[in-house]
């Protein structure tokens, strides 16, 4: 018998896609991701170099914003199929934040949760709301059928243990006990964090600032996460960080953070594809069609 398929499914705060395009297509390239959300793209729809991803040979679905936010799947070797562009639950917010799509059969959240800093103040308070729209969006998605990944950049640390010195970051946004016990109650829906589940309490980081060579010295945190629901979570196989990427010359704060899991065997698809065709559409379910361009 074969090797069972491993799909890779990854994300990657890139911290401006303009600047870091060449980090971005050396880290495809060499390890060659299946799925893979972005976060801060820091460019508008116009400025997203999706000729460059599709000569990589990727797929791409975004929603930018200049200067700043900014969020996009890729596929290998397809293009997401869109499902929904922004949260729920506030209409004025204009921020480019979360895009969720089916890829390579998966529905993939990819978030940009709010850093929240300072705080406490508007910008805290916006956090605690996103995350709450966040966690009410969650609830729909956990319990379906088919395999679902909430994946980004979270900004949350969930743990002392997920930072190198909880002391120094204890004003932070990052680690408040709110931002902790919003995380808390996402998890307890029944969603697994993968990098912890695979890993336990000696989970790499994901994220190292700027200063004292920090990402040399690793000092840093673990703020990139990949949450899966209940029909996910039996197919991990392993996870991981490229910290070699955060390692390279005027690279991202962030390291791309990835798991791999089994595909689905066609005795489950099958079984899948026939609960969907004796039951009606749930909403988050995949869309059946595909958009590249946002603006389309």
């Amino acid at each position: 018998m074969g090797r069972r398929k491993l799909l890779t499914l990854a994300t990657f705060n890139v911290n401006g896609i303009g600047t870091r395009l060449g980090h971005l297509l050396a880290w495809l390239e060499r390890e060659q991701p299946d799925v893979v959300a972005l976060q801060e793209l820091k460019a508008t729809d116009e400025a997203f170099p999706v000729d460059a991803l599709e000569a990589a040979g990727y797929g791409a679905l975004w929603h930018g914003q200049r200067s700043w936010n900014g969020v996009a799947l890729l596929g290998r070797g397809v293009v997401p199929q869109e499902s929904r562009r922004g949260l729920p639950g506030e209409p004025a917010d204009r921020q480019s934040r979360y895009l969720e799509a089916a890829v390579h059969g998966i529905l993939v959240g990819a978030l940009y949760l709010p850093n929240g800093n300072p705080q406490p103040g508007p910008k805290f308070d916006y956090k605690l709301r996103w995350m709450r729209r966040l966690a009410r969006h969650a609830a729909g998605l956990v319990d379906l059928p088919h395999p679902v990944v909430l994946m980004g950049d979270f900004n949350v640390i969930p743990t002392d243990g997920d930072v190198y010195d909880a002391k120094a970051w204890r004003k932070d946004a990052l680690i408040q006990p709110e931002v902790r016990a919003a995380y808390e109650d996402l998890l307890a829906q029944g969603w697994t964090d993968a990098l912890h589940a695979h890993c336990g309490d000696a989970a790499p980081y994901t994220f190292w600032d700027y200063f004292r060579q920090h990402a040399e010295r690793d000092r840093g945190l673990r703020i990139d996460h990949l949450l899966l629901n209940r029909a996910l979570a039996p197919r991990l196989v392993e996870a991981g960080v490229d910290r070699w990427v955060r390692l390279q010359q005027k690279a991202s704060d962030h390291a791309p953070t990835w798991i791999r899991i089994a595909a689905a065997t066609p005795a489950k698809r099958a079984r899948k594809q026939a609960r969907a065709a004796a039951t009606p559409d749930k909403p988050g379910a995949p869309a059946r069609t595909a958009r590249r361009n946002p603006s389309a």
